[in-house]
């Protein structure tokens, strides 16, 4: 579940659910508590496996109250892929997966070893395209290379997006038996 909530945090510490733009009542407006009990709901209600960007990144408190809570895989704009971010994350148990994008620390090297800390510390790593995306499919290298068990590529409707699928599938051809990770997607 991709949730995007760093969109809708309000400068008051809120979370405003009121998309549609109706007369604001106060109804849609959640605080971190009451989002995080709407998430833990949705979790016993549905077959929910990991949540992206449930708070603010900057909303440490509420990703470790969540976190806390529920058994599930919280990744994303918390920690962007910076290693001193990881490192407050594992310290303050924030959340259990890393949303790895190369270009947002920079080199590879520093990717690999945003992954490593990350499998280090027991979690998941989802190896993720960026918007605005090229054919390029290096991702698809990197998260097999990683043993990652997750990419983010998005639905496989653009030429874009298909180049990565493409390169998984000729990886497989490649290797021969591969096992797909299944429930052990996290640590595959």
């Amino acid at each position: 579940m991709d949730v995007a909530a760093s969109e809708f945090y309000t400068k008051d510490g809120k979370y405003d659910l009121n998309f549609m733009k109706q007369p604001n009542d106060g109804a849609h407006v959640h605080s971190t508590q009451s989002l995080g009990q709407l998430y833990k709901n949705y979790v016993k209600e549905f077959p929910i496996v990991s949540i992206k960007d449930p708070f603010d990144q900057d909303d440490w408190g509420s990703w470790a109250s969540l976190l806390a809570s529920v058994d599930i895989q919280l990744v994303d704009d918390l920690l962007v892929t910076n290693p001193k971010r990881i490192a407050e994350a594992i310290k303050k148990k924030a959340c259990n997966g890393l949303l790895l994008k190369v270009n947002q620390i920079g080199t590879v090297t520093e990717s690999i070893q945003a992954a490593l800390d990350s499998k280090a510390a027991g979690w998941g790593v989802v190896v993720s395209h960026r918007s605005g995306e090229t054919e390029d499919n290096f991702i698809a290298d990197l998260s097999v290379g990683l043993a990652s068990g997750q990419t983010k590529t998005g639905a496989p409707c653009r030429s874009e997006r298909l180049a990565k699928y493409n390169q998984l599938l000729r990886i497989e051809e490649e290797l021969g038996s591969v096992q797909y990770a299944g429930e052990t997607f996290r640590s595959p």
